[in-house]
């Protein structure tokens, strides 16, 4: 008996982490119950003052505030909160805390690529509103893996949904646990969270906000599509060690090209450049976006991304490609024999860097003609009398 809680089964550390955990019983209601490992609550008659005790303190009280917090801003009666499983109850028993949260059926389906695209795209749309319902209120998953994602239907229900779970490692957005004590899966964590991690110095908590799960949805939408992540190189650790070594990533040229657009920007290098929730739910409004496509070898189209906030760029302005030879006159260009018209100069208001001149291909000088004309009995020397 744990606070109540009637423990029902073996506890375990299989996909824990810093954890244990195991089903409970209280009420006639059963529950999933986590031990967290650490950080150790100092006992409240300690009335020592060591600066060891000090720290130990710091953290407990860092952790408490961290988990309550999100408790109280994670809402059950909140819109789209019914695909997100929400703590019941945290508390401390001891030195050793515990979290509570009703018990589902942990059965989750193995392959979501095998679903046809509107199933994927409705899966993929639960998902991102759990999120969304997030990021609203400034909330950072900090663990988003498939592991944490469990894909299930409903007897009675004709589409496959997404629920959410372990808010663990969540935090506010711009205010992370420090390195040593922030949790995760390096495979699905984005750029900057890595260097969070390794302590980079150009990397600071304000840079770990909620891009940091579209990053990794981005990638889990690829594996919910295809059955597998993008690809990079093997010498990198993870998807954001290649991406921060400025890698791109390798995508199914079987995505459409809309989806091609929307994982790109998702696992872009820099934070602000990754659409926000409301983007990425809107793109999923036709099911074709998640259709694969069969295609013949070197018929991909190239993936657009899409338009930042500041509008699509205006197209740049091409250049000719035709070359002129002409071979009359001394004054032109050395060799043409042609006096040719002085370019006119550029309009003053336009800057002279929006044209910049084509760079020179070949060294300049005489150049034959490489032209031939064909002109039949005019061209031949007239030998007849």
């Amino acid at each position: 008996m744990i606070a109540g809680y009637r423990i029902t089964t073996e506890p375990t550390n299989a996909n824990g982490g810093k954890c244990i955990w195991a089903f409970a019983e209280k009420g006639g209601s059963h529950y999933f119950v986590k031990q967290f490992l650490e950080p150790k609550r100092p006992r409240d008659d300690d009335s020592r003052d060591t600066p060891s005790l000090r720290i130990r303190r710091q953290l407990a009280r860092e952790f408490e505030e961290r988990h309550r917090t999100i408790m109280t801003r994670l809402r059950p009666d909140a819109r789209g909160g019914g695909n997100i499983v929400l703590a019941t109850d945290f508390f401390h028993e001891g030195s050793t805390y515990y979290k509570v949260t009703e018990r589902i059926d942990t059965s989750s389906l193995e392959k979501p690529q095998v679903l046809e695209p509107r199933h994927k795209m409705v899966l993929l749309k639960t998902l991102g509103t759990s999120l969304k319902q997030l990021h609203d209120i400034d909330v950072v998953h900090g663990d988003l893996k498939p592991l944490n994602v469990l894909v299930q239907k409903r007897d009675d229900a004709a589409f496959h949904t997404a629920k959410l779970i372990d808010f663990d490692d969540s935090y506010i957005s711009g205010s992370p646990p420090e390195p040593d004590d922030i949790s995760g899966d390096s495979v699905y964590g984005a750029p900057e969270w890595r260097r969070y991690m390794q302590r980079d110095d150009g990397v600071g908590p304000e840079h770990l906000t909620c891009a940091v799960d579209v990053f990794a949805l981005g990638l889990m939408t690829h594996l919910y599509i295809t059955g597998e992540l993008p690809h990079y190189a093997e010498r990198f650790g993870s998807p954001a060690d290649a991406v921060n070594a400025g890698e791109e990533l390798s995508f199914s040229t079987r995505l459409s090209d809309d989806m091609l657009g929307l994982l790109r920007a998702m696992t872009a290098r820099a934070p602000g450049r990754r659409p926000r929730m409301a983007a990425f739910l809107k793109a999923l409004s036709d099911p074709k976006v998640c259709a694969l496509q069969h295609r013949r070898p070197g018929t991909s189209k190239p993936a657009v991304a899409p338009a930042t906030a500041s509008g699509p760029k205006a197209p740049a302005p091409r250049t000719s490609r035709i070359r002129t030879n002409l071979k009359q006159g001394p004054a032109g260009r050395a060799g043409t024999g042609t006096t040719a018209p002085a370019p006119p100069p550029p309009a003053a208001a336009e800057p002279a860097a929006a044209h910049p001149a084509p760079a020179a291909t070949e060294p300049p000088g005489p150049r034959p003609s490489r032209v031939r004309i064909n002109l039949g009995d005019r061209g031949r020397e007239r030998r007849t009398p």
